[in-house]
């Protein structure tokens, strides 16, 4: 990949563990370079066995059933949103990772690339079956870019930092180049890492490797990953913060975080709504009333209900979280 003003380097799949904590920089990052390698309420239309399915999944009332809601956005177009509730986590692991290697081999062939989304959180976990066979041996991991929706402003062998938690569980374990990994450049301030991720976010557009939106203007990735916390949170657009209104940016610093770290860059609102497909990965019944906020538009709608995409969005519930719908 051709470098460019701002200097695109390729991240090293080094251990985190390794990095020496006391040094801003690991040693294997240059300092003249980047680290950036750079209220209506919605009515369930009907209840019916999903579409989507594995070999291994039983495709049965009593493994997963499928809400689909269709809803208008605020610029009146059709937004397609499934909802998939699966009894056991196991199954809904199985399905997300067909669910991802189906789009990438679509985009893969498509535009010889595949932008893809992550958060961090369980999500990480949820996406175990990706790198089992029979995905591990037969995605197109050469044509993935991978990027953090939200990342803290910590080293990164930090146990709080996102590119740990993926390393950890996922990329080390997964053949994609180092030079098509995104990370941050954590040894700048919050608000110049945002800045910085930006940059390099609009040289990629430059590039050819990430589309914009026609719609919006906004950079339109393949595939967004999204988990969501307890208190309806997404990437790291809290409930009643500001950001969750900010209508120009592409990435945001926050410093008043109210779930440490506090530091933090995220993507915006625009920039998620903006992508081709959407996944949002809920588990555990600690999130069933955000998530019943969020799909029913019920009470004071959390920032998972202003998720969209601009071809699908789907909802992958295990049961507990979709009590209460």
């Amino acid at each position: 990949m051709a470098s460019s003003s701002c200097f695109l380097r390729s991240i090293l799949f080094s251990s985190p563990t390794n990095l020496r904590s006391n040094h801003h920089l690991p040693t294997f990052f240059p300092k003249n370079h980047l680290i950036c390698s750079h209220s209506t309420s919605s009515r369930f239309e009907s209840l019916s066995v999903s579409s989507i399915g594995t070999g291994s999944t039983k495709k049965s009332s009593d493994t997963r059933r499928k809400v689909k809601s269709m809803a208008r956005t605020n610029i009146g177009k059709e937004e397609k949103k499934r909802v998939e509730i699966y009894d056991l986590e196991e199954n809904l692991a199985i399905d997300l990772a067909k669910f991802t290697a189906d789009l990438s081999d679509k985009f893969c062939k498509k535009r010889g690339a595949f932008t893809v989304v992550v958060s961090g959180g369980s999500l990480i976990k949820s996406l175990r079956k990706l790198v089992e066979s029979p995905y591990v041996d037969s995605i197109d991991w050469a044509r993935w870019h991978f990027f953090w929706v939200d990342e803290r402003v910590v080293p990164k062998n930090h146990d709080d930092s996102n590119y740990k938690l993926a390393y950890d569980s996922f990329l080390s374990k997964v053949p994609i180049p180092p030079g098509n990994v995104y990370a941050i450049n954590e040894a700048l301030s919050a608000e110049a890492a945002a800045d910085d991720y930006e940059t390099c976010l609009k040289h990629l557009v430059n590039t050819n490797i990430l589309r914009v939106s026609e719609s919006t203007g906004f950079p339109k990735f393949d595939l967004m990953l999204l988990g969501m916390g307890p208190d309806g949170h997404v990437a790291s657009l809290f409930p009643g913060h500001g950001l969750c209104n900010e209508s120009k940016k592409w990435v945001v610093s926050i410093s008043d975080s109210p779930k440490p770290p506090s530091e933090r860059i995220t993507f915006t609102f625009p920039v998620i709504n903006s992508s081709a497909h959407v996944a949002l990965v809920v588990c555990g019944s600690g999130k069933a009333e955000a998530v019943e906020a969020a799909l029913k538009k019920t009470g004071n709608v959390p920032p998972a209900g202003s998720v969209s995409a601009e071809d699908e969005l789907v909802w992958f519930l295990d049961k507990p979280a979709s009590s209460k719908l």
